[in-house]
């Protein structure tokens, strides 16, 4: 399919053919028809992008922190990898698009295969033919609304968030500094609320425009918009103001300042300078608030990607709900979108759409700039019959199945540089992602679709590196297939999962099964070996932990997709104590780290105590809590 790409590092601007998504649990695949070009936010991001390394540092020193944090977590060498690839990778654009969804995964309520919906979120609804979105980002579009309209659903939704921030009432007099399309759009909510609006930019096209979008005032910055103000108002001031604007000057937030009444409300949302003048701010007695994107849900993981929505009766205004209230709105015509788009592209032709938006002259005006898409047939993997001499496929032909950050820095530099070795396939959940570690390390194809890798004829040893819940079913899948399987740790998360492992590993003889224990190939750990091999046990153990703190949202500590952190990599640690005594587990005794006046309960850390089967005692303490300058292993 097409997509609309940006490389990270020269800021280029291509359409790319990469692999279509594949619908899963939670998510609704949908045939784009059209998408917006968000003119201020994607012109940040391209800037950013085409900005030098050392530009990009000064902008964001959080991000050199970043990188400092993980060089001391994992090393110089794969944090450089990392970082190599992020830079050589190209990314996506966009979040605001309509399309008809294609096919619905389980649990989707809501909608179905067919309709017509509008979709939203960075890195779901890109400028691109077919996205997969979470369901609580997509919404259905009412019968009357057209495809351009409702791409504009989730630019709206930001403009709603704005104006609900700041909670005007029936009468009260509203400013709008920065009139591009966000700012527009405010305009049309504040007059659908039974506000009177005043539009204030530095461009007096726009400020035209907003006359037109329904402003009783629209004033230009370079006149006296003070003395405007005081007249509309009758000395007065505004009851609030909503900043939409975009610029490094803390001048929106100065001159909101001047022109509210005493007790005022201003609501921040677009990107501007924001050093809040104590004058104004404090004589008046002003609110200050900040407006997060959509609304309620955004960056939240749990809602967003897991689909677990709030209650109505606590969160009456969710992002979706937002998205939803937008629709209606342009149902009843109180939201006038065609006013505002002034270009429409082909996505072919995206690379001009972003010359015209990148344009520091900007001689040609733009406000709403529309991405068209034909129809093209979603492809399907052609299902591929295994040969039935020795298993599937030649051993060293091999295919990989989630190659995210640390199958890029910790296996593929690895695997790459093996003898022999031809790297086939290689698959993540996202097909752009898909395509710029197949461009990286030199797999002969891409795909978003395990199945692809599982079918293949050639590939005789799978790689599987994806999300811990996937561990189990893709090494059933591909033993299933003949193949052999390298597989990271964990093996499995119940032991369901791991009696369907043994039982189809004992009816495949030919295929071969490994997992990603790491610990007991270091060279340190079999000199130990060694040194201690003529000694008479049982043997005791101290295996101490620094495993560092990660926020509760990350996917590792979901309890369905992976496990906690005490499947998902404590097994590294009872595996090399395995090695050492040469005997197994049977018996174990733990406690985490309980609750205390002050502190909740620390799921993260844990003493635990293991009796081996020679009679060996090993106790591992596993630490969330350690100070940072500890090494993360002691034995």
């Amino acid at each position: 399919m097409k997509q609309v790409v940006q490389h990270n590092k020269t800021g280029n601007i291509e359409v790319q053919n990469v692999p279509p998504p594949v619908v899963k649990a939670g998510h609704i695949l949908v045939q784009t028809h059209c998408s917006v070009i968000s003119a201020g936010t994607e012109r940040a991001s391209v800037a950013k992008r085409s900005s030098s390394l050392l530009q990009q540092a000064r902008k964001n020193p959080e991000l050199v922190a970043k990188v400092l944090d993980q060089v001391r977590q994992h090393g110089l060498l794969a944090s450089y990898r990392r970082v190599q690839g992020v830079l050589t990778a190209w990314s996506a654009l966009g979040y605001s698009v309509s399309g008809v969804a294609v096919a619905v995964g389980d649990g989707v309520d809501g909608v179905r295969s067919g309709d017509r919906v509008a979709c939203a979120g960075a890195g779901y609804a890109s400028h691109a033919e077919f996205v997969l979105i979470p369901k609580n980002l997509c919404v259905k579009i009412p019968n009357n609304v057209t495809f351009e309209e409702a791409a504009y659903t989730t630019i709206g939704s930001i403009a709603l968030q704005g104006v609900r921030q700041a909670a005007p009432t029936l009468g009260e007099t509203v400013a709008v500094i920065g009139l591009g399309l966000i700012g527009q759009i405010t305009i049309q909510l504040l007059k659908a609320n039974g506000c009177s609006v005043v539009g204030i930019d530095i461009d007096k096209r726009s400020v035209a425009l907003a006359k037109e979008s329904g402003a009783d005032v629209a004033i230009e910055r370079a006149k006296d918009v003070q003395s405007g103000i005081r007249s509309f108002t009758r000395g007065v001031g505004v009851d609030a103001v909503i900043i939409t604007a975009a610029t490094s000057s803390n001048d929106p937030v100065q001159l909101a300042g001047e022109l509210c009444r005493e007790r005022g409300r201003v609501v921040l949302v677009g990107d501007v300078g924001l050093a809040l003048p104590r004058g104004p701010y404090y004589t008046k007695e002003l609110d200050f608030k900040l407006s997060r994107s959509y609304g309620p849900g955004r960056y939240d993981v749990e809602y967003e990607e897991r689909g677990h929505d709030y209650p109505i009766g606590h969160v009456r205004w969710t992002e979706r709900r937002n998205m939803a209230e937008v629709l209606r709105l342009i149902s009843g015509k109180n939201l006038k979108l065609d006013l505002l788009t002034t270009h429409r592209f082909a996505v072919d032709e995206a690379k001009k759409a972003y010359a015209l938006i990148a344009s520091k002259e900007k001689r040609e005006r733009y406000v709403g700039v529309l991405l068209t898409y034909d129809a093209p047939n979603l492809q399907t993997p052609t299902k591929r019959k295994a040969s039935k001499e020795g298993g599937a496929g030649e051993p060293m032909k091999v295919g990989f199945v989630g190659a995210g950050s640390f199958a890029q820095a910790q296996l593929l530099p690895h695997l790459k540089k093996v003898a022999g070795i031809s790297l086939e396939g290689v698959c993540t959940g996202n097909g752009l992602n898909s395509a710029n570690v197949a461009r990286t390390f030199g797999f002969s194809f891409a795909t978003a679709n395990a199945e692809e890798i599982f079918q293949h004829e050639s590939i005789g040893t799978v790689f599987i590196a994806a999300r811990h819940n996937l561990h189990a079913p893709f090494v059933v899948k591909s033993l299933t297939a003949g193949k052999c399987v390298f597989v990271e740790k964990p093996l499995a998360l119940n032991d369901d999962e791991l009696s369907s492992i043994i039982k189809t590993y004992s009816s495949k003889s030919g295929a071969s099964l490994m997992v990603g224990f790491n610990r007991r190939f270091s060279p340190d750990a079999i000199r130990a070996k060694e040194f201690f091999g003529d000694a008479v046990g049982p043997f005791t153990f101290l295996y101490r932990v620094n495993a560092g703190y990660i926020p509760n949202a990350h996917w590792t500590k979901d309890p369905v997709e992976g496990g906690g952190r005490i499947i998902g990599e404590v097994c590294h640690f009872v595996d090399l104590m395995q090695f050492f005594c040469g005997s197994v587990p049977v018996r174990i005794f733990a406690e985490r780290l309980g609750p205390s006046p002050t502190h909740a309960p620390d799921d993260d850390s844990a003493a635990m105590t293991i009796r081996f089967n020679d009679g060996s005692v090993g106790t591992i303490l596993y630490e969330a809590n350690s100070a940072s300058h500890l090494p993360k292993e002691y034995v």
